[in-house]
């Protein structure tokens, strides 16, 4: 079956995620708005990636399509029902798995990779030979046969990263969220992890969302792709048709400054400023203070979805 006609195993609707914070013992109470407004659908086998700058948001949106936080408004539906919050009782436990950004803050460093490996088993009150099967089975399946009695300082970054994919879909999980898994890595393991994920998802058929600020690699990994901004998705777009004829003006500038974008000979044009607070996003278009093309509505009015090819859309007042 193709992919896009592939049933749902997760979607968001209108997902907001709100965070209070407070200055001081008595400062004034500020909100800040992590996630607003998100909506998208991720098919059975899909490779989805999300991209955006540092602070987008894209890590707590990750944490959402886990169950690690719950909405503030909105909802998530993960197999057509709502995500509980993530935990070894919950019915959902081991379907949804996490690959994290720094393999060696992420592994257990008494534990040996056999147990972290099995840990998710065991949470699942699996028999021992179960365990011991399915451990075995997915130590070879990442390169790691025999190597399961090893600590992690033992191993090499790249191989610790094997170990925590391989924790990851010892459980055969239904969705696995990866938060930038490759971006601490050395350029040949990180090709190595990134085929491995490949070869994974041919055998197993996990989805992925694919959390990136690397347009390369999202190009690599996913056929879709969503575009963040101050919290919000800006565009969604099939690879392709973002990569060569991107609609939103933050989609272009992500291209155009990535290594091997449309600039060959010199650097791209920076964006003007910073990205605005989400403690205090900008009325109208969140991305109006730093666009080239920004016009007087774009300063007063949040733009609409608009569709600018089959399966293309974005959210722009010029397009």
């Amino acid at each position: 079956m193709p992919i896009t006609q592939a049933p749902p195993i997760l979607v968001f609707e209108n997902v907001t995620r709100l965070f209070d914070l407070r200055r001081g013992f008595f400062g004034e109470r500020q909100t800040l708005v992590a996630v607003a407004g998100v909506s998208f659908t991720l098919r059975r086998g899909e490779s989805l990636g999300l991209v955006g700058e540092s602070g987008c948001g894209k890590s707590t949106l990750g944490r959402l399509a886990c169950g690690l936080l719950s909405p503030s408004s909105g909802r998530t539906l993960f197999d057509g029902r709502p995500l509980p919050e993530a935990g070894a009782g919950s019915w959902a436990s081991g379907r949804i798995q996490m690959i994290f950004q720094d393999p060696s803050s992420s592994l257990n460093p008494r534990r040996r990779a056999y147990s972290s490996i099995a840990e998710p088993l065991a949470a699942r009150n699996s028999s021992r030979a179960e365990r011991r099967e399915k451990t075995e089975a997915m130590l070879e399946a990442v390169g790691l046969k025999g190597m399961g009695n090893r600590y992690p300082h033992e191993f090499s970054g790249g191989q610790r990263q094997r170990i925590a994919v391989a924790r990851a879909l010892v459980t055969h999980p239904d969705v696995v969220v990866c938060d930038e898994p490759v971006s601490s890595l050395d350029a040949s393991v990180q090709a190595q992890i990134l085929n491995l994920l490949r070869d994974v998802q041919e055998r197993f058929a996990p989805a992925y969302l694919f959390i990136s600020h690397d347009m390369a690699v999202v190009g690599f990994m996913c056929e879709r792709v969503l575009v963040m901004y101050l919290g919000q998705i800006v565009e969604d777009a099939p690879r392709d048709a973002l990569f060569t004829k991107a609609a939103h003006p933050y989609s272009q500038a992500l291209l155009d400054s990535a290594p091997g974008g449309r600039w060959k000979k010199e650097f791209p044009p920076l964006l003007a400023g910073e990205p605005p607070s989400p403690l205090a996003p900008p009325p109208g278009c969140p991305f109006h203070p730093r666009c080239p093309k920004a016009a007087a509505i774009c300063r007063t009015e949040a733009p609409a979805w608009k569709e600018t090819s089959p399966g293309q859309r974005a959210r722009c007042h010029r397009l």
